[in-house]
């Protein structure tokens, strides 16, 4: 999806926790999908309103994962915060699809906020959508900004009965989350990592208008997946350090992984910001060149024209006693000595490899 401007200024004089969608205006009905598993096996479902959503019991002895797709509505997100007991202020971040990356400690969970990326390759730019994450002891909640099918790889492994994930408890199903959104990451920065190769390229061999503009829009699609990505890394570091008691000792090991990637993840955007740092330099450099290089041929000759323009100019001047105008060789001779002149400047130059 595209990305488009996202107004703050709608808020402005509202009362915290007041909810307003900020982010784009899809119109589209929420889905709402509610996972539930166990060791002894799971199910999906669908509803329709948060009404039939089931209200979160304790000790149930399984983990329940609700899914939201669309958080547009301010009346549905204001029943779901009443049925899942949310903060307001946690509401109105979720609705404002523009938050940076974070983590927030409540008293009885957890809130994540994490962006996914998209690439359009027709138009060689990059999308964000936002995820919001609720973390209980035994259950997890996901706000998606619009319907996306980039969790249902998870839902089908939980209906195939994957092993590590039903054994496990809520903050492993987390876990997993975060996993495949930042394994996203990896196919988005191939991508851009062509259209960096393919702009090299064309740097180094013939540059053009067309090229510059093409480095400056990389440019700001770099500067705006920073954003989106930099404080991933101090999300990943707080949960694994296990600063939180939703989060046991044993999934602490799968999230040092995840800090790894996040922080393999930065590094690459800092290389691909570098090499089109160094690439805007090689251009100008090759326009500055390739100037130069005009300017030396037009130095050049007019450099040769010089003695000559002298000579013409010399004899132009139509005095009455000038012994050459009677002289029936004057005019041949003239021309001879203006080509022994020029040929004598070329050879002087090509010894000095002017040219």
């Amino acid at each position: 999806m595209a990305r488009t401007a996202k107004k703050r200024s709608v808020k402005a004089g509202l009362p915290p926790g007041t909810l307003v969608h900020i982010g784009e205006k899809t119109g589209e009905v929420p889905k709402i999908r509610i996972v539930t598993y166990s060791d002894k096996g799971s199910s999906v479902a669908e509803v329709e309103k948060p009404e039939d959503c089931p209200p979160l019991e304790k000790d149930t002895g399984g983990v329940t994962w609700v899914d939201i797709q669309g958080v547009t509505s301010p009346e549905t997100m204001a029943r779901l915060g009443e049925i899942y007991r949310l903060h307001p202020l946690l509401l109105e971040d979720i609705m404002n699809t523009d938050q940076r990356p974070k983590i927030d400690a409540y008293e009885d969970y957890l809130f994540l906020v994490i962006k996914t990326l998209s690439v359009n390759s027709a138009e060689k730019t990059l999308g964000a959508e936002q995820i919001s994450l609720v973390l209980g002891r035994d259950f997890v909640l996901t706000f998606q900004e619009c319907r996306s099918a980039i969790l249902d790889p998870l839902v089908e492994r939980l209906k195939t009965g994957a092993w590590r994930i039903g054994k496990s408890g809520a903050d492993y199903l987390a876990y997993s989350l975060i996993d495949i959104i930042i394994d996203g990451y990896f196919s988005v920065l191939e991508q851009l990592g062509e259209w960096i190769d393919i702009l090299e390229g064309e740097v180094v061999s013939s540059p053009t208008r067309k090229t510059l503009l093409s480095i400056q829009q990389l440019k700001r699609e770099m500067i705006f997946l920073r954003r989106s990505v930099w404080p991933l890394r101090e999300v990943a570091g707080s949960m694994e350090r296990g600063e939180s008691v939703f989060i046991q000792r044993a999934t602490r090991v799968y999230l040092r992984d995840i800090y790894d990637h996040a922080v393999e993840t930065i590094d690459t955007i800092e290389t691909y910001r570098d090499m089109l740092s160094s690439m805007l330099d090689i251009y100008l450099s090759s326009v500055s060149n390739r100037l130069n290089e005009v300017m030396k041929v037009l130095t050049i000759i007019s450099t040769i024209f010089i003695p000559l323009t002298f000579v013409a100019g010399l004899y132009g001047m139509n005095f009455e006693h000038m012994p050459e105008l009677k002289w029936s060789w004057a005019y041949p001779a003239v021309l001879v000595l203006m080509a022994l002149i020029s040929a004598c400047m070329v050879i002087y130059f090509k010894k000095k490899k002017w040219f």
